[in-house]
């Protein structure tokens, strides 16, 4: 069995599960990785280092949870805050966190948490029931603001009749939340790195917790140089024993280019790095550097708008899907390091139906559409920064496309700019289309099926809004897991293969590289570093 069919079937299984112990005890697979192997008698023998750097390709949008909805920001933050439940170091497997697996009512409606006791966030203020709710609460109608981008993707809404209906703390160690309706993703979306990580209320009182935050994780907030680095140092407090912090100091640094990360990497200049592309493997390997790579949990895909422009027609879409040649691209820009996406969800997340076909590649037909529909011109909004999805950045894909659209008597304008920009280009300027992707939160199929119905651009830049889909998405949130929910998302995939408001592109792999002296690094399915138990050998 190949090493990704390993991969696969490991989280095949693991995405299904949560863990059954309703105790604090941690028994997962962080521990074991800090204390066994090579990494850990070798960082012992040699030495820790006082501070490791990664490096990503973009500033975070903030450090806020309840604000923000990018993967820059979500590394970060998983470092700065707790949430009432976590997931594994290598899985979605959902485990104890600031509350213990919660009770849950027969109606599938009330989850009351006992909430650990002598948690303090690092300002020194108690991290309680009473914080939790404090921070949750924010996020809930009627109290959450536009700017919320996962507040409704998370915690649900009124309109809808999901999500959260209310949370009390009848006292410091007891949570209790009460549903609208019965939603079998709620567990996993407590675990989630974006809305549901815990704010200190006195952070969020004096609305500082963007650009100066305040958790009760592993690592604490130091400094942001906008444009250079975010510095954090260890929570020498921390709570669990399990995961205390073993390195001093750890700085996400901000390159843009590729190709400067990678030689940041290869000088020593930084320990860890993301945002790789294919064609720089080599050149990070042959400098001695380690690779990480492992199936990802994503999907790269191109959003026609469907309320307005050129594409808010099924035969002008049609024809845009028809002049790309995904498979040709995709094999093109990113080699082995990603697969052509047949499906939203990951190819080896159930549900995934192998019978349903995406729009062939037709460039005569296309040609012949567009023709006839008159379009002759249209315009693109992409990103130029790496993104976990899509190594190479969106400028070059998107000029990929734009050759084929050309070939198929369409000129392609493209309008790009840097990542933090582009998300709110998205949301205020007009296109016909644009490239953006995601990287599962929690390895649920809603997580993944559920953008398409959600009423936040931020979530649905292409603003699909179609009746029986969403009410699919309302069915699968309330049936439990197993073949009658399998089949409800099954007929959710076959919808966007038969409406388009996607062209779907690729799944790619998680890539990261670090120089020889890290140890116990792992890049986390949800696009996440947990660096408390790293090390690097002095």
């Amino acid at each position: 069995m190949s090493m990704a069919e390993i991969s696969r079937r490991r989280f095949v299984q693991a995405f299904g599960a949560v863990a059954a112990t309703s105790t604090f005890a941690l028994a997962g697979c962080g521990a074991q990785r800090a204390s066994e192997g090579g990494g850990g008698s070798a960082a012992a023998e040699g030495g820790i280092a006082d501070t490791i750097t990664f490096a990503q390709g973009a500033d975070p949008r903030g450090l806020d949870p309840a604000y923000v909805d990018d993967g820059e920001s979500a590394k970060v933050m998983s470092n700065i805050y707790d949430t009432v439940l976590m997931f594994d170091v290598e899985t979605t497997d959902v485990l104890p966190c600031l509350g213990e697996m919660p009770d849950i009512s027969d109606d599938g409606l009330t989850y009351t948490f006992k909430i650990r006791e002598g948690v303090k966030f690092h300002d020194g203020t108690d991290c309680d029931a009473s914080a939790i709710v404090t921070s949750i609460t924010r996020q809930l109608e009627p109290n959450r603001t536009e700017d919320m981008p996962y507040a409704s993707f998370v915690y649900g809404s009124i309109d809808a009749n999901t999500g959260i209906e209310t949370i009390e703390a009848p006292d410091a160690t007891t949570l209790v939340i009460t549903l609208r309706a019965p939603s079998t993703p709620f567990i996993k979306n407590m675990a989630m790195t974006l809305a549901s990580p815990i704010v200190a209320p006195s952070a969020i009182e004096a609305g500082t917790a963007n650009e100066e935050p305040v958790g009760s994780g592993p690592y604490k907030f130091v400094s942001w140089s906008k444009g250079e680095n975010i510095v954090l140092e260890a929570n020498e407090d921390y709570w669990d024993e399990e995961r205390q912090p073993q390195t001093k100091n750890v700085i996400f640094r901000f390159i843009a280019e590729n190709s400067s990360r990678v030689t940041a990497l290869n000088n020593g200049e930084v320990d860890i790095i993301d945002g790789i592309d294919a064609s720089v493997v080599p050149t990070i390997t042959d400098a001695g550097n380690e690779l990480f790579s492992e199936d990802g949990m994503n999907i790269n895909y191109m959003a026609f708008r469907n309320d307005a422009g050129a594409f808010t027609s099924l035969e002008a879409r049609r024809a845009f899907c028809q002049a790309v040649n995904v498979e040709e691209m995709v094999e093109s820009l990113y080699g082995e390091y990603a697969g052509v996406a047949t499906s939203v969800m990951p190819l080896w997340m159930a549900p995934y139906d192998e019978d349903i076909k995406q729009t062939a590649y037709d460039p005569e037909a296309a040609k012949a559409a567009f023709a006839e529909l008159g379009i002759t011109s249209c315009t693109m909004l992409t990103y130029t920064n790496p993104r976990p999805y899509n190594s190479i950045g969106g400028q070059a894909l998107a000029e990929a496309i734009q050759g084929y659209l050309a070939d198929a008597g369409v000129d392609m304008e493209i309008v790009s700019y840097d990542w933090t920009t582009y998300q709110t280009k998205v949301e205020t300027d007009a296109f016909d289309c644009c490239l953006y992707g995601w990287v599962g939160d929690n390895g649920d199929p809603d997580n993944f099926m559920n953008l398409l119905a959600d009423k936040n651009v931020s979530m649905n830049v292409g603003r699909f809004n179609n009746e029986e889909y969403n009410a699919l998405i309302q069915q699968g949130l309330t049936t439990e897991e197993g073949d009658e929910r399998d089949a409800i998302y099954k007929q959710c995939e076959q919808m966007v293969a038969d409406q388009m408001p996607w062209m779907l592109i690729s799944h790619s792999k998680n890539l990261a590289a670090y120089a020889p002296s890290i140890n116990n690094f792992f890049y986390h399915p949800t696009g996440v570093v947990h660096m408390e138990l790293v090390t690097k050998t002095a």
